[in-house]
């Protein structure tokens, strides 16, 4: 094929798998948010961090799917506009025409590989220390007033009656034990605000008393004050708190490769590093098997003399199907049973060898051009 067409035809797929892949992820990744964080998590500045840990898994996952469904697309556009039959007139192969796809698939299976293995582990991790401030309480907005919120292990109880701005809190009653000192203390404050350092959360009580109760006392002490400062290991400007668990989905691929655990010793952490594993190494392969598979059933089913078929709608419904099939079964199979992610690779590697067999069949072999041979001068 001409250079000018193949990067022409390139351009058209890969813009189309552009678009195709922004509308499988953003709606994907909204509903994914707002089924996981709750509304205050906008007001205390989750979103974004959330967004970038759901995006690039999403990315990787669905690429794949776009350029496929893309290709197939364009491939019936063509037969449909008879584009087809005027490149088979130019005596091209089908293996010529199909290289603008075959093009954009490659590129798409390389930045599935990148992100898969090195993008999406360096962000997924903050999608999940997200939900452990929520899970745990550590973002100061988020907090409702009139409930107990327990913090370090139910050492620290905390109380307010309402916000007055988004970090002045009025009626504030806390109940703390402190280890060290071996004593219970009752704390109650006209107003408390909550300022963050680069480490956590300083809570300024303004205008109350403390009561303590030293272990084995049996009166309390009592002492108001003006100001009182009390540090608490919450969200700070520093950053989200860290979890003290790192799954295998955040390790990068050297670091991932070294993680895979003994399945004699741990049989779950086995499964689920085959599991990462199966999806990494399988899921952006598809690009290529899709769009190998798409080429040879649009073509085998569309007339080449550029008249459409109906049945061209329903090949392109075979892609979906079979990528959710290879996503369930990367993601539940094998982690039902490791030695079961070679199935996955054969559905993937079956997938490719029907495509290349259909392609096979409607490669055209063009005959010789008999050479003429040169006029007699007379």
């Amino acid at each position: 094929m001409p250079p000018l067409l193949t990067l022409y035809f390139a351009r058209r797929a890969a813009f189309s798998s552009l678009v195709i892949a922004a509308m499988l992820c953003v709606p994907l990744v909204m509903a994914s948010l707002f089924q996981t964080l709750p509304a205050a998590a906008v007001r205390g500045g989750l979103l974004w961090p959330a967004l970038l840990g759901t995006l690039p898994t999403a990315l990787f996952l669905a690429l794949p799917l776009a350029v496929g469904v893309a290709v197939a697309l364009e491939f019936a556009r063509m037969s449909a506009d008879g584009m087809v039959a005027v490149l088979y007139s130019l005596r091209l192969s089908v293996w010529a025409v199909c290289k603008p796809a075959l093009l954009v698939a490659s590129a798409a299976t390389a930045l599935g590989y990148v992100i898969s293995c090195y993008i999406a582990p360096n962000y997924v991790g903050q999608m999940h220390d997200v939900i452990h401030v929520i899970r745990d309480s550590l973002n100061h907005r988020m907090l409702e007033p009139a409930h107990f919120y327990t913090f370090d292990k139910g050492a620290r109880t905390i109380f307010f009656t309402r916000w007055k701005t988004a970090d002045v809190a009025s009626g504030m009653f806390i109940r703390q034990h402190s280890a060290e000192k071996d004593e219970e203390q009752i704390i109650n404050a006209d107003e408390a605000e909550f300022r963050r350092n680069e480490t956590g959360v300083v809570i300024v009580l303004n205008h109350g008393s403390i009561q303590t109760l030293p272990a084995g006392a049996t009166s309390m002490r009592n002492a108001n004050f003006e100001q009182y400062a009390i540090p608490v290991d919450m969200q700070g400007a520093g950053g989200l708190p860290k979890r003290d668990w790192r799954g295998v989905f955040e390790l990068p691929l050297g670091e991932f490769i070294a993680a895979k655990p003994n399945p004699d010793w741990d049989p779950r952490g086995y499964a689920e590093w085959m599991s990462e594993a199966a999806k990494r190494g399988f899921i952006p392969a598809l690009a290529l098997s899709h769009t190998l598979l798409a080429i040879g059933l649009v073509l085998t089913v569309a007339a080449a003399t550029g008249r459409g078929s109906p049945a061209i709608i329903s090949t392109v419904l075979v892609i979906p199907v079979l990528h959710v099939a290879v996503l369930v079964g990367s993601e539940s199979l094998v982690r039902e049973n490791p030695d079961l992610v070679w199935l996955v690779g054969l559905a993937i590697l079956l997938e490719a060898g029907v495509a290349v067999a259909l392609l096979a069949r409607r490669n055209a072999a063009f005959p010789a051009i008999p050479a003429v041979a040169a006029p007699e001068p007379a």
